[in-house]
């Protein structure tokens, strides 16, 4: 295993994360952002559709190591399971998703949440454990008023940031 690791570091920091992930075995979709180290100890056990954004700190946990504690004569029990995770989803920062979850197409999993059971196409989630709080359609009603690609104004990542940051005011007085 140290050496899948090592191997992990060295293709991520030379051909990027979604690569050296793929070479792990984690089934990814196209036109990803995944900004989380999808390590776990069964990697192929976790899929992701196209269109997927992965936060921060987001952890995927394929096994229930809580079998461990039944000892009988055929030994200690096991769970595995696999994740899915289907297109154009958002996965917040600091999400923990359990065995055997499948997160469908078009949902969105707020930060901090627990995702304890399968979400369903079209479902925006948050909350430890995860429980519904919107549908896709609300939710895309309302990114509406947010700022357009645009709408951003400058020449570097920060001015176009700041144009368009509520709140900020570029060049207000100290």
């Amino acid at each position: 295993m140290k050496f899948s690791r090592l191997t992990y570091r060295f293709q991520r920091s030379t051909r990027g994360r979604v690569y050296a992930m793929r070479a792990l075995g984690v089934q990814i979709g196209a036109g990803c952002r995944i900004l989380s180290d999808i390590i776990t100890t069964e990697p192929w056990l976790i899929s992701v559709g196209d269109r997927v954004t992965i936060s921060s700190g987001v952890t995927f946990v394929t096994h229930d190591g809580s079998g461990w504690l039944y000892r009988d004569e055929r030994g200690r029990r096991y769970r595995f399971a696999p994740i899915q995770v289907g297109s154009d989803v958002f996965i917040g920062a600091g999400v923990t998703v359990l065995p055997g979850v499948r997160i469908g197409d078009r949902c969105v999993v707020g930060a901090g949440s627990v995702v304890t059971a399968s979400v369903p196409d079209g479902t925006i989630v948050a909350g430890v454990p995860a429980r519904p709080i919107k549908d896709w359609p609300e939710f895309h009603a309302g990114l509406a008023a947010w700022p357009a690609e645009a709408d951003m104004v400058g020449q570097t990542y920060r001015q176009r940031v700041d144009s368009i940051a509520e709140g900020f005011q570029v060049n207000k007085p100290a």
